[in-house]
């Protein structure tokens, strides 16, 4: 191959080699540029953003985990009424109608909602769990035909 090459070239004025040496410096600079500089630089920034996104997820999962140790260390109140009773005054209270709300146990209740705006609902749950200790234990929601939901939700008070 080299010596088909060597005619070929011994035939180019010195201006054509030093034009050709130069074009062949500047197309494999280009390559390694495009092979190696750029996707090591590409993966690199990736690999950053990985483990931003990483920093930040154990940031969240830390909060949240003592969050959770706050409400475990705090001491729930006590319901100044039946937990049945209570859910129905507090729904009630938010502006929900009730479709019912059974007693499962001393500590815990069903309460069924037939249409009700989601924001409102979840903010409400929020509001139970903060304020009176009460802890989701299931939730069963589907959609409306008109943007509401219709929820079936168990809690419980959180033992003491």
């Amino acid at each position: 191959m080299i010596e088909r090459f060597r005619p070929w070239w011994s035939q180019r004025s010195q201006r054509e080699r030093i034009m050709l040496a130069v074009m062949a410096g500047l197309l494999l600079l280009t390559l390694g540029w495009l092979l190696l500089v750029r996707p090591m630089g590409d993966a690199l920034a990736d690999s950053r953003a990985r483990y931003d996104r990483a920093v930040t997820a154990r940031g969240e999962a830390q909060v949240q985990a003592d969050a959770i140790a706050a409400l475990e260390r705090g001491k729930p109140k006590a319901l100044p009424a039946p937990i049945d009773k209570w859910i129905g005054q507090r729904a009630g209270e938010a502006g929900f109608t009730v479709a019912r709300v059974d007693p499962v146990s001393a500590a815990q209740a069903t309460v069924v909602i037939n249409a009700v705006r989601p924001q409102a609902f979840f903010a409400w749950l929020a509001d139970m769990e903060r304020r009176d200790g009460l802890v989701v234990e299931g939730l069963n929601a589907t959609t409306n035909n008109d943007a509401t939901l219709a929820v079936e939700a168990t809690l419980r008070t959180r033992a003491p």
